[in-house]
């Protein structure tokens, strides 16, 4: 639920990076427009999409649904500053287009708790100081 007061950035949480939510911010500086707040729950969103069709296509073998998840991740995690989940995914990006399964299944585990901890900082940031 959004509430009338716009999300301010007294301290970045643990696991976002400060520089791109600054970058966020200065879109918004008023933060009249919500951007920052608009952006993150629909990085939320997103994920809670995401993961479900990603979990059906490990279990398939599904690569290219993989690889497209660990995409579309990449470059919206990124834009949030959650930069740990960024380059996991860049990395099972890359292992499937090299065509190998090496390696993968502990880097979806990497993905998995890198997403967590990215859902649990947004989480907290738009929680608010308590």
């Amino acid at each position: 639920m959004m509430s009338n007061e716009p999300l301010s950035l007294h301290a970045s949480p643990p696991g976002l990076d400060p520089e791109a939510l600054a970058r966020l911010t200065e879109l918004d500086p008023t933060g009249e427009n919500k951007l920052l707040e608009r952006v993150l729950r629909a990085f939320q969103t997103s994920a809670a999409r995401l993961m479900p069709q990603l979990e059906a296509a490990h279990l398939s073998g599904d690569a290219a649904t993989i690889r497209l998840v660990a995409h579309t991740l990449k470059s919206s995690s990124a834009s949030i500053g959650a930069l740990g989940l960024s380059q996991v995914c860049a990395q099972i990006e890359a292992l499937i287009r090299a065509e190998s399964a090496e390696g993968l299944d502990p880097l979806l585990h990497k993905m998995r708790s890198a997403l967590a901890s990215a859902l649990s900082a947004i989480q907290r940031l738009l929680d608010g100081p308590a």
